[in-house]
């Protein structure tokens, strides 16, 4: 563990110093996000930084796993299944791909997960639990879809989705000291947590580099990875993880359940998420990043602490979570009409 802990400098300097590569090459071969209609931001900036997350994370997971702090299981979902997701992601970033082969990769590199996890184990509900079988697989396979997709989603303003990660890989490090036999399971979150802080150097608002589908795609399904993986060692953390994810779950969900019933492509392009409304409406990416953090920090991660210590069971805790989550949501608009953009220094 101790080995362990010593890359993680070394991932948060590889990160750093691979975006910084990869902005310069990106404005060499002019690989820029130009703004549109419905663009958060202003000003034409280079993307696809979220390369330097995914090396720089897969690299310490196989040093890791060489150190002994790792399971191969878990860095061999994470290679294999993660290279999937940035390649679709990379190549979508250079030219469109359909949305069916899109999601096709996803389901495949969610197959490949899965073949890794050894089991799934059954789903405590209040006073009891329920053994999802065969659908267990499914519904994991649907999960881990989602979360590479509403990843992708929400990195729309400056720094979001780092700050999303961040947050949730250091709950998801508490969650694993007060609930976790296993202090092994650290050393994911961890790594993920630094790779991600290397990138958000560069990516703070206002950003000099974006993601890209790449970057966000691939760490929607590491956080898939994680929460399905721990819940293989006690089913009540996957419960509180899904509250640390809180944030970008309930925007998401939200503001695509409105628009199927607007009757909107969920493939079309838009600015009407809760946190693009609010970035407007405030004139601030950096305001509606902070709050993000606040939120995780200082709302769901105390909840999620009383669902993984057992003091709160799993579904009450998600209610106690998602309500207030979902009333933000939808007073700040998700998936209503797009407000018109309004005129200010780009992520301030």
């Amino acid at each position: 563990m101790i080995r362990s802990l010593a890359l993680l400098p070394l991932t948060l300097g590889l990160a750093v110093l691979l975006t910084g590569t990869f902005r310069r090459y990106a404005l060499a071969r002019e690989l820029l996000d130009i703004p549109n209609a419905r663009s958060s931001h202003q000003i034409a900036t280079p993307r696809g930084g979220g390369v330097a997350i995914i090396l720089a994370t897969l690299i310490a997971f196989t040093l890791a796993a060489v150190l002994g702090d790792l399971s191969w299981r878990f860095a061999i979902a994470a290679v294999g299944g993660g290279t999937l997701v940035a390649v679709i992601g990379f190549r979508d970033d250079l030219a469109h791909i359909a949305p069916r082969w899109r999601l096709a990769g996803h389901f495949l590199a969610a197959a490949w997960l899965l073949w890794w996890i050894p089991s799934l184990p059954a789903l405590p509900l209040l006073d009891g639990e329920i053994a999802l079988g065969p659908a267990g697989y499914l519904i994991a396979a649907l999960y881990t879809v989602w979360l590479i997709n509403l990843t992708n989603f929400m990195d729309g303003i400056d720094g979001i989705a780092s700050v999303e990660v961040i947050t949730v890989t250091i709950g998801a490090v508490l969650l694993q000291m007060v609930g976790g036999p296993d202090d092994s399971r650290w050393v994911a979150p961890l790594i993920l947590g630094a790779a991600t802080l290397g990138f958000l150097v560069w990516n703070w608002p206002p950003a000099r580099i974006f993601m890209g589908d790449a970057g966000s795609g691939f760490l929607g399904f590491i956080l898939a990875l994680l929460s399905l993986d721990v819940s293989t060692q006690k089913p009540e953390l996957y419960w509180a993880w899904v509250i640390l994810l809180g944030v970008f779950i309930v925007d998401a969900t939200t503001t695509l359940t409105r628009r199927l019933r607007r009757r909107q492509s969920p493939a079309e392009a838009h600015r009407s998420h809760a946190y693009q409304h609010a970035a407007i409406r405030y004139r601030s990416h950096r305001a509606v990043v902070l709050t993000v953090a606040a939120l995780n920090l200082l709302f769901l991660l105390p909840v999620a602490l009383l669902v993984a210590t057992g003091r709160l069971a799993g579904p009450v805790g998600v209610l106690v979570a998602y309500a207030p989550l979902t009333a933000l949501a939808l007073r700040l608009g998700a998936g209503g009409d797009q407000p018109p953009a309004r005129r200010s220094p780009q992520g301030g």
